[in-house]
């Protein structure tokens, strides 16, 4: 590692044993390997997470753009879906 920066961190004693162990066992090289990529993995669901909410804000504007829905109030709604989860189940794609 070239470039690194030093920080100071505190664990739980549980999370502590976990990184000796997997160091121990030979998984990880060092309590520093293990941490790194723990961090890739946070920043990869964030990542993710942040695809989805974009995705959501997509989907949000075009339903938005779509026109008035078709049912009028959020009793309809609920038992339009009833409706059909009830057809799936009776056709046997539920």
């Amino acid at each position: 590692m070239a470039n690194v920066e030093k920080l100071s961190i505190a664990l739980t004693p549980e999370m502590a044993r976990l990184v000796r162990s997997a160091v121990e066992s030979g998984e990880y090289a060092s309590n520093s390997d293990v941490v790194l990529e723990a961090l890739r993995e946070w920043e990869k669901r964030r990542a993710l997470r942040q695809d989805d909410v974009e995705e959501l804000r997509r989907l949000w504007a075009e339903g938005l753009t779509s026109g008035p829905g078709r049912l009028a109030d959020i009793e309809s709604i609920k038992a339009d879906a009833l409706r059909r989860l009830h057809d799936q189940q009776r056709s046997g794609h539920g």
